[in-house]
């Protein structure tokens, strides 16, 4: 791999004096990031900040020196000590102070705090309060750099995140793709209350040369040492590939938290440590270029001054409204009108739905990508995207067996303005990585006030009855429904697994397609090109009078069959085929069931807190007195799928489940 610099940091040319005048931008800019750190620590300690703060005293020079070089375009993500990132990166200090004390006029509009702060629009693609989580999406974003230009990724880490799983599947895939991210590890000896020492049984140099990935360390209390060292890493990865792991040596002077006394930390530990003073080192490197006292005085005083001042005036900033609580947890989508199907269009199989949308998406949306396992040379592990990667052989890639990492490539991706759809092979395992849907893909559109992009799509599969076993046969969309900001879909049938999977790379949000794998062979009318299917809209499969049953999936085509039967007895089942879970479309829910007057509700996953008891209470609440008999729910047991056939169909909701239930609703109630 060639990233343009040597990575033997020996090898690199002597540091050199500074410019003077670059060497003052620099002290101020500790000086800034100092002031706003001991503020902070005040207010806090005097109750003006709520949550929880980590301050980063004795860290500024690496903070300020590793940003010196970006560009404004260039990205970085960074941690829950990240008020040093963020104000080297560009972001005003009374936007920070404001989302500190929770302002309308915060830098998030107080929806993030001090873990939080955020500007895509300037490359802050955010800090975050998960340990590790940012360096799989710089990875992502580092991708969109590549693909769009020539940007650069900084991903600022602590030396405890190097134990954290997503470490290692992001310098992975990022070594393996050669992206331009710079992981810049900010080792200041101590994760949370364990010394370094005590946690990792290889130094970080040695972890980057089992990746094949150039190392370099620097003393992170030396500002122009840092800021020098990485205007030659940033320079060699924008123009001949990366990626590089940096090593700044620095001290934390406060705990993990303001608050931490500290108690595993010794006394000449804690002397030694402010000892190292980054301001100091500054100053004295000001002198050696003949800047006189008064000068370096006045620069620290103004630096001074700018910060207190705003502080002061984000004090008296406006509170954000109570009504705007649940703003921005999810973009409002684009107008879809669903057009009629030909009925007597020429059936096709449910796989050649979803290859044909993404091969339609790929071909249509210059932003769009497929990743994940096994996606490209082989197609898929069920053969859904085979033929893809030949006719778009940049777009269509394969990645490592790293969960994390490529749903961190989705979320990046999507944060710099591409259109990710990424693959996760089955839908069990996305427990793998869940952090980067439950943390990142769900909640950073809203944790940055709507300034990030999070339109992405998350392509998944299930499905039941196969002697999968425990593993490999879950129906987890409830849990997923359950998190505010994700769109889960399931569609049905070769149409809408066509229309729905272009509506959601359209859509603006994050979905998690789930498409069922025993409806892969299963034939029905195709839809034409460019069909769109309206996502929270539900479809009446089957007109009725006497009994509603909702569904979606394969059970939705169960319960159609079981609604054909009891026809034959003159019992007439409505089938209302959801296809979006979350949101699910209670408008047309509620009017079947005013019109029926019972309600039976059926899917694969276990019955116990699943999307059939959102339902029926749903139904409860607001059309309780339209009923005449009472609500069904068709599930799973409560138990994991067993792997023996007979268990399997014993614990699998069948048609005869179905048919019972739509019985006992049509009973009075008692």
């Amino acid at each position: 791999m060639t990233i343009g610099i040597d990575p033997d940091p020996f090898a690199l040319p002597a540091l050199e004096a500074p410019d003077a005048a670059v060497m003052e931008q620099l002290y101020a800019k500790v000086c800034e990031v100092r002031t706003f750190e001991l503020l902070t620590s005040d207010l806090y300690r005097d109750g003006d900040i709520p949550g929880f703060v980590h301050v980063s005293l004795g860290q500024e020079g690496s903070a300020v020196g590793a940003c010196h070089p970006l560009r404004v375009s260039d990205m970085i993500t960074s941690n829950h000590r990240g008020h040093g990132h963020c104000l080297a990166k560009g972001m005003p200090p009374e936007a920070m102070f404001a989302e500190l004390f929770g302002r309308a006029t915060g830098a998030v509009e107080g929806r993030g705090g001090s873990m939080h702060i955020a500007d895509p629009t300037i490359g802050i693609l955010g800090a975050n309060g998960i340990v590790g989580a940012g360096l799989p999406i710089a990875v992502g974003a580092a991708h969109a750099a590549r693909t769009r230009g020539d940007d650069v990724v900084i991903a600022f880490f602590g030396d405890g995140a190097v134990a954290q799983g997503v470490f290692h599947e992001a310098v992975n895939l990022a070594a393996l793709w050669a992206l331009p991210v710079v992981f810049f590890c900010e080792n200041n000896g101590y994760a949370e209350f364990t010394a370094a020492a005590d946690g990792h049984p290889a130094t970080l140099r040695e972890r980057a040369g089992g990746y094949g990935v150039p190392y370099l360390d620097v003393d992170g209390a030396d500002v122009w040492a840092v800021a020098d060292r990485m205007a030659r890493v940033v320079e060699g990865v924008r123009h001949a590939g990366g990626p590089v792991i940096v090593e700044a040596m620095t001290d934390r002077w406060h705990g993990h938290y303001e608050g931490d006394q500290q108690q595993y930390r010794d006394t000449d530990d804690l002397r030694r440590a402010r000892s190292t003073d980054p301001a100091t080192v500054a100053e004295d490197r000001l002198r050696a270029l003949g800047v006189s006292g008064d000068r370096i005085a006045a620069i620290r005083d103004r630096a001074t001054a700018t910060i207190t001042a705003a502080a002061e005036r984000a004090k008296t900033a406006p509170q954000p409204l109570a009504e705007d609580a649940g703003r921005y947890v999810v973009v409002d989508r684009p107008a879809v009108v669903e057009a009629p199907l030909d009925p007597d269009a020429a059936p096709v199989k449910y796989i050649e739905g979803i290859r044909a949308a993404l091969s339609d998406a790929l071909d249509d949306d210059p932003l769009s990508f497929l990743a994940g396992i096994d996606v490209a040379a082989g197609g898929g592990v069920f053969a859904v995207s085979r033929g893809l990667h030949a006719r778009h052989p940049d777009r269509v890639l394969d990645t490592p067996i790293s969960e994390a990492a490529v749903l961190g490539l989705g979320v990046g991706g999507a944060m710099a303005g591409l259109h990710p759809v990424v693959e996760i092979m089955y839908l069990d395992f996305i427990g793998v990585a869940f952090d980067q849907l439950l943390n990142q893909a769900a909640k950073l559109h809203f944790m940055t006030a709507g300034r990030a992009s999070m339109s992405m799509t998350v392509r998944t599969q299930f499905g039941a009855g196969r002697s999968a076993g425990s593993q490999h046969s879950q129906s987890l969309e409830a849990l997923l429904a359950h998190i505010p900001g994700l769109t889960v879909v399931m569609p049905s049938t070769a149409a809408d697994a066509y229309g729905l999977l272009r509506s959601a790379i359209d859509d603006p949000n994050p979905v998690v397609y789930i498409e069922n794998r025993t409806l892969y062979g299963r034939r029905s009318p195709g839809a034409p090109r460019g069909h769109r299917v309206p996502i929270g809209r539900a479809r009446v499969m089957r007109e009725g009078t006497d009994v509603t049953v909702v569904s979606y999936s394969r059970m939705a085509l169960e319960c159609l069959a079981v609604a054909e039967r009891l026809a034959e007895e003159g019992i007439s089942v409505e089938v209302v085929d959801l296809r979006t879970v979350s949101p699910w479309d209670r408008e047309t829910v509620l009017a079947s069931v005013k019109k029926t007057s019972r309600l039976v509700v059926a899917h694969e996953a276990v019955t116990d807190f699943g999307v059939g008891a959102e339902i029926v209470s749903t139904v409860v609440s607001e059309a309780f007195w339209a009923l005449d008999g009472p609500p069904q729910r068709v599930g799973a047991g409560y138990s994991p799928a067993p792997y023996a056939p007979p268990l399997e169909a014993a614990w699998l909701p069948q048609r005869a489940d179905i048919e019972r239930a739509v019985r006992r609703t049509m009973e009075p109630f008692s």
